[in-house]
């Protein structure tokens, strides 16, 4: 079975991500929904999806470093698609603080929790092992892009 951690899955493009990774792989997965669900989020977009058997929904922040690291703990994820974000250049404008935190240092913090996740030690010459077939893919907005 293969586990996905999809953050942001409540925003529009994570959503519409989420009925279709459900939809194609109707066996087999498992998916864990972390999700902080500001004005950007709704839930009641992913309704449906939230209480299906093959889903965890979870309510938190992607800086939160123990809680992204309890969830790989317990879900041994194989793959993390990272949809959140703060997004809207106004917003960026008005709050431009909240954006580096989420956007870089919360990507940071997912990233050195999949990092930590899937270290397997070290090769006969010193250099990091990692889990096989684990992948992060990160999405993100034109704040971060642009």
């Amino acid at each position: 079975m293969k586990r996905y951690l999809v953050t942001g899955a409540a925003g529009f493009i994570g959503a519409n991500f989420l009925k279709y990774l459900l939809k194609k792989y109707e066996e087999d997965i498992y998916v864990v929904v972390l999700d902080k669900l500001t004005y950007a989020g709704n839930l009641g977009t992913i309704k449906d999806e939230i209480a299906d058997s093959r889903v965890r929904f979870v309510r938190g922040d992607i800086r939160n470093a123990e809680l992204v690291a309890n969830i790989f703990a317990e879900t041994d994820i194989d793959y993390v698609v990272n949809f959140a974000a703060e997004s809207h250049v106004d917003r960026s404008i008005a709050n431009p603080q909240l954006f580096l935190e989420t956007n870089i240092l919360g990507t940071q913090n997912m990233l050195d929790c999949a990092r930590k996740a899937w270290y397997r030690g070290k090769d006969s010459e010193g250099k990091p092992l990692y889990a096989e077939g684990k992948k992060f893919l990160q999405v993100s907005t034109d704040e971060v892009y642009g």
